[in-house]
This record gives structure tokens, sequence and C-alpha cells, in this order.
């Protein structure tokens, strides 16, 4: 089985790590990470790069794939590479699966239009406006398609199709193996439980216009 997991530059880096992770330890499964070209990909924090080792041109019929979100998402055009790359190959894919706004580039590749699914809960009606059916649920299939919400679910994403895969044993014998038993410090996950103030907080954070500027010209 082949796996191919999508680069962009500004990439979120556990969007796609985090399912690498489960998805390798998969038996037969074979998993190369792909940009629009061979080479580091930036992620969107400008510190931290992956390699790709397949060009989008020497993948066209993967198994599976896996579409991370970043920062460059709501920059997107329909003849953006990775959406080229989408709808070039959803055809023939056994799973087409996106984490967190990896979901913005299946939608505007045509995936998902009249289709439930879901993303970071910041960029839902983003996907609504897309021709999706917006979900709050953490991970949701569809037929072959499957998405996950905002980064950290990208490991519930991954042992999900592991388990629709090989099976749940292996599914949980890789959950087990990775020690992915979640007991965070704080009870903040979602808008609903952090409220209103850290809501803010976060956006001040993530989203300051000088941060971001900084970031890109390093």
């Amino acid at each position: 089985m082949q796996i191919a997991l999508a680069l962009y530059d500004r990439f979120t880096a556990l969007d796609i790590v985090g399912p690498f992770q489960v998805l390798a330890e998969l038996p037969a499964a074979t998993t190369t990470f792909v940009a629009e070209q061979r080479g580091p990909v930036l992620d969107h924090t400008r510190s931290l790069s992956l390699v790709a080792t397949a060009g989008f041109d020497e993948m066209a019929a993967p198994d599976v794939i896996v579409v991370p979100g970043g920062f460059a998402d709501p920059n997107m055009s329909d003849d953006d590479a990775v959406v080229q790359w989408i709808r070039d190959v959803h055809p023939a894919t056994t799973w087409t699966t996106s984490v967190c706004t990896g979901s913005l580039y299946l939608a505007r590749a045509g995936v998902l239009d009249g289709i439930e699914a879901t993303c970071h809960w910041g960029a839902l009606d983003l996907l609504g406006s897309l021709g999706a059916i917006p979900s709050a649920d953490r991970v949701v299939i569809r037929g072959k398609i499957a998405t996950a919400a905002g980064v950290s679910a990208g490991i519930d994403l991954g042992l999900t199709l592991a388990a629709e895969i090989a099976g749940e044993d292996v599914a949980k014998a890789i959950q087990l193996a990775i020690e992915y038993d979640p007991q965070p410090p704080f009870d903040a996950g979602s808008p609903a439980k952090a409220g209103p103030e850290l809501v803010e907080l976060m956006a001040a954070i993530l989203l300051d216009p000088e941060r971001t500027t900084e970031r890109a010209e390093t």
C-alpha cells in the first residue's frame, strides 16, 4: 500500500507527522512525503522542514493520500499544485484524507461538494463556503473520504485509518506502541472549553501579522 503525505510551503508539522507516525507502522505500507518538487519544505514556523522524496508528478496513483493544513490555506487557488494533484489522484485512491485545514484543499479540488467534513474549528465556516457540509466531529468518514479536525486530530485520523485498513487489533497495537494515552494538563482543547478570552489570546498569538511576516521572511 502506497501512502502519500503531502507537503507544501507553510504546512503545519504535527498535521502530517501525527498520521505519519501511525500509518508508517502499518504492515506492507510504504509512506512517502511528496510535494510539488523534491527537497526540503518549510513548515509555518519557518524553523522546521521535512524532505519530500517525490514530486507530485512521480506519485500519480497512491492508495492513500494525507493532506495537512497550514498557513497558506486561505490563499490557495483552484490551480494550486496541491489542489491539482488531489484532483488528479482522487478518482483512483482507496482513501483521500486531510487533517485540519487540509480539507480546504480537498474542497477546492471538488472532492467535498455536498459531503460532510471537518477541519480546524476556526475554518469551519470557510469550509462550508467551499461546498462541504461542516462538522464539528473530530474525525469524519464519508465513503473513502476521511477528514480530521485541528492539528492533534491527525493522530486520531491515523488510528481510524489503521483500523479500517488493517483491523482494530493492529490499530490498537500501534496506539500502544506510540503510547497515545492523552492526559492533557489543561481542559482547553476546544473553544467551548477554553472560553472567549483564550480564543482571543490564541488569535493574537497565532494570527499576529508581524509575527507571521517575520516567519515568512526568515
